[in-house]
């Protein structure tokens, strides 16, 4: 009894040692840096009605068109993938052999000597795979560039923090001034060279790792 309570005492003291969980650290953005041209100094007013410096399209909607103008991205990836193998092998021989005579040696000494032998061999297989992902979501991105053909590069970056867990959404391509619609906003798939990035930091995001212990038994087991 004196030692079942001094084992408990112990691992009260241990649980009390237990420090909370860290706090995730946020990522920082690593979303290139927009150098904006310098703001040129508006023309003094002449008393004319049309001013070149404040000038804006009437008949235009607002679209991205210069570095540093934002417009949204709808995000509608879905990527289904599906491969079957199937291989069959079958090979079979005979063999058979016997003696009936020999010089100087009767015939019937050999009777019915013989020797045969058969082989097969049956080999079959079959394997399948099927992989389905789906993405959907929006952000915000900003023209980092623009290129000699008037395509728009573009990178945006979201950070949603809940709790003790913080989700990071990147997302960065090239798009086609053409494929941008009303209110501003493209669709991911009129996006060229797209790279999505989403990871996550903290206990929920922990919670799918594979602890050390289990990676070590995963590497000594045989496959």
């Amino acid at each position: 009894m004196k030692h079942l309570l001094t084992l408990l005492a112990v691992t009260l003291a241990l649980a009390g040692c237990a420090t909370p969980y860290p706090e995730p650290q946020v990522e920082l953005a690593h979303t290139p840096v927009v150098n904006l041209p310098p703001v040129q100094p508006l023309a003094p007013t002449n008393g004319a009605i049309y001013q070149g410096a404040s000038y804006r399209p009437l008949f235009e909607d607002h679209r991205a068109r210069l570095v540093g103008d934002t417009l949204t991205i709808n995000i509608t990836e879905r990527v289904s993938a599906t491969q079957t193998s199937t291989s069959e092998l079958s090979k079979s021989g005979s063999l058979s052999a016997g003696v009936t005579a020999l010089p100087g040696i009767a015939g019937n000494s050999f009777g019915k000597a013989s020797a045969g032998a058969t082989s097969a061999n049956d080999n079959k297989g079959k394997g399948s795979n099927q992989n389905t992902n789906e993405f959907t979501g929006a952000i915000t991105a900003v023209v980092t560039a623009v290129l000699p053909n008037g395509h728009l590069m573009i990178s945006g970056e979201k950070q949603i923090g809940v709790n003790r867990n913080v989700d990071v959404l990147r997302f960065s391509g090239q798009v086609d001034p053409r494929a941008i619609g009303q209110g501003n906003a493209v669709a991911s798939t009129s996006v060229a060279n797209v790279r999505i990035e989403q990871r996550g930091r903290g206990p929920t995001a922990d919670a799918h790792a594979v602890g050390w212990l289990s990676r070590f038994f995963l590497n000594i087991a045989p496959s």
